[in-house]
């Protein structure tokens, strides 16, 4: 139990339905939803498209989704890959020829067809209730009456903005200035485009007037994208992966999402007794950050399109792990794996929603870097991501850009499951820190034995190319252990992603924690 002299949330406790998400509107339509008779799916799906409003330097429709589900009664988590292909056109070798040794972050060679809509639009039509038409009216109904800028929103709004070219300029900024807290944003070309989606289905975003209108914006900028492109983007079903840790079992998403460095990161910390470290020990955090250089080494040489994937099954073996943690030295920090090539951000919001009937979804949805490519289309202000920047350009990689290839993808639902029975569906977002993220949830509810607000508050530190970044909250002199350890200890201007969780508790209770680091709530009912 947290010290109710000190500032902080408790979580939130439900019996029917609850929805845990980063923005307080969009929690209250998945409830509402839920109240209305949907299942968690159609909460989810209405949850996240308004996200794309609330925070439109984070998500919107112009990008990707991934997305972990249950159905009541059955005890198998199903997967559905919502990421888009690179158009058929599109050459590594092209890029490579102009001098590019990563792909332009905003430049139309980074815009990969936005899959997320056609992931709505099946999901919908598969495992929900409501119909389109009900699941898009809150986000109608707020992309035209406006939404004001939440705190954490208009915190990233001035150095994502600086992306922001073109029609984009129009659409996401106010008189060329970024948008402040309390703010309101309007989006009444994307109330139009999801009204239609609603009236039409798929076809009334992937055809016609509103694929031309993105077409059009994309060829300004000499991009290779085409109306068949459009037209044939399709999400699909998948088998998640997972892995063991001291009995609770961690379901990741499979490629090309980055979910299998999570688990890998676990297998090598499960050669450590954690457990028996001090919680924000420098100790820990050592430990940590060397497993996270070892797994993101892996992620950087494996992970890939899934028809491209190398070695999957070596990266999640025991004996991969058990080689992997012999390289580590309690007392010396070692070098930075090799900086990727491809870019990762931390741009994303997450949802996750359990209904009624224990139906439990996960779901987290992106365009990659702040306000994505920069590239809005004209009339309707479709902000479109920047997802083709994951790919490699390395000549023979298995990420390496190629035509109707999906890129490495930082995004990553997740659950928990124990005895069998799924009891978290948890996301924690932050670009290429999410494994880590995962990993470090999982550890202080297994380890340290804390609630789901506690392990979600916990400071956080994060070792990538650049150094350990760290947090304000450590304890005094953590910092200085870690430099004595060999660490380059930076601390960073924003904190370390964001998370949200619900935990299933035998007796049925719901527990539902969100992070402070963004806007959000849970709420049940």
């Amino acid at each position: 139990m947290r010290d109710f002299h000190l500032p902080g949330r408790s979580g939130t406790y439900a019996a029917n339905g609850m929805c845990a998400t980063s923005h307080p509107l969009a929690a209250r339509t998945a409830i509402d939803i839920l109240e209305r008779g949907g299942n968690a799916m159609d909460a989810a799906i209405a949850g996240a498209v308004l996200l794309g409003i609330c925070e439109p330097q984070m998500t919107g429709i112009g990008g990707d989704c991934f997305v972990l589900f249950t159905n009541p009664g059955e005890p198998r988590v199903r997967g559905l890959n919502g990421s888009g292909r690179a158009p058929a056109a599109a050459s590594a070798a092209a890029l490579r020829a102009q001098g590019n040794t990563s792909v332009p972050l905003h430049s139309p060679h980074a815009v990969t067809v936005p899959c997320a809509i056609d992931a709505f639009c099946r999901l919908s039509a598969d495992h929900g209730r409501l119909g389109l038409d009900t699941l898009l009216a809150p986000a109608i109904h707020y992309a035209e009456e406006g939404v004001p800028v939440a705190p954490r929103v208009a915190f990233d709004w001035p150095v994502a903005g600086k992306a922001l070219q073109g029609h984009a300029m129009t659409h996401y900024m106010k008189a060329g200035q970024p948008l402040a807290t309390g703010d309101i944003f309007h989006a009444p070309g994307q109330a139009e485009v999801l009204r239609r989606i609603a009236r039409d289905g798929r076809a009334a975003f992937y055809e016609g007037e509103v694929a031309d209108d993105m077409l059009a914006a994309l060829h300004a900028l000499d991009g290779v994208h085409t109306q068949e492109d459009f037209a044939a983007a399709a999400s699909n079903y998948s088998d998640p992966v997972n892995g063991d840790y001291k009995g609770t079992t961690l379901v990741e998403h499979p490629p090309n999402g980055q979910g299998a460095t999570a688990i890998l990161l676990l297998n090598i910390l499960r050669h450590f007794d954690i457990a028996a470290m001090d919680l924000g020990s420098a100790e820990r955090i050592h430990i940590e950050a060397e497993a996270t250089k070892l797994a993101y080494d892996a992620r950087n040489r494996f992970i890939a399109d899934p028809d491209h994937t190398a070695r999957l099954d070596h990266m999640l073996a025991p004996e991969t792990a058990a080689r992997l943690a012999a390289l580590i030295d309690p007392r010396r920090a070692m070098p930075a794996a090799a900086p990727l090539t491809e870019a990762v951000h931390r741009d994303t919001v997450y949802i996750t929603v359990v209904d009624r009937d224990r139906m439990a979804v996960s779901f987290i949805y992106s365009i990659f870097h702040g306000f994505g490519s920069g590239i809005a289309s004209e009339k309707f202000g479709i902000l479109l991501q920047n997802r083709g920047a994951g790919f490699s350009l390395e000549a023979g990689h298995p990420n390496e850009m190629a035509g109707g290839k999906r890129p490495m993808h930082t995004i990553i639902p997740a659950m928990l499951a124990e005895n069998g029975r799924v009891t978290m569906p948890f996301g924690v977002m932050g670009g290429g820190y999410q494994p880590a993220g995962h990993a470090r949830l999982v550890s202080n509810m297994v380890d340290f034995g804390m609630d789901v607000q506690a392990a979600i508050d916990a400071p956080r530190a994060f070792a990538d190319p650049t150094g350990l970044k760290l947090e304000r909250g450590h304890a005094p002199g953590v910092a200085q252990a870690l430099a004595d350890l060999g660490h380059e200890v930076i601390v960073p201007r924003e904190p370390l992603g964001g998370a949200q969780a619900i935990r299933i508790h035998d007796s049925g209770v719901l527990e539902g924690g969100s992070d402070a680091r963004k806007d959000g709530c849970a709420l049940g009912y």
